[in-house]
């Protein structure tokens, strides 16, 4: 049988770790780092239908391959996998957002932690 007092010890710990993670949350929902500056002669080594994408999502911002597909027409699986493409070419992030994965810009800062490989 465990004790009253353990168990109160437990949720004091829980309640504490759920209220600094309530802080951490807080604090990357506020984080924006600025986006990359593309060149032009950079945005035209890309083929065609991943710049449409990639200027879907620098015109919007952070959002799903279904608010991409809405915007250019095609369809989601599509619009996934072109998103997948420039996030694997390192133009693009992915973040978990509850269920949904939402892409945008890299970010200056992102490239400065992880150089790209010559």
């Amino acid at each position: 049988m465990v004790r009253r007092s353990a168990l109160d010890r437990i949720l004091q710990e829980l309640l504490q770790i759920r209220y600094r993670l309530d802080d951490i949350e807080a604090v990357i929902a506020d984080w924006n780092p600025r986006p990359l500056e593309i060149s032009e002669s950079e945005l035209f080594s890309l083929p065609d239908h991943l710049r449409k994408t990639y200027l879907t999502v620098m015109s919007k911002g952070a959002c799903s391959a279904k608010e991409v597909s809405n915007i250019s027409g095609r369809c989601r699986a599509m619009e996934s996998n072109y998103l997948n493409q420039l996030v694997r070419m390192g133009w693009l992030t992915k973040r978990r957002d509850s269920k949904t994965i939402r892409f945008c810009l890299i970010s200056k800062d992102v490239l400065k932690e992880h150089p790209q490989q010559s």
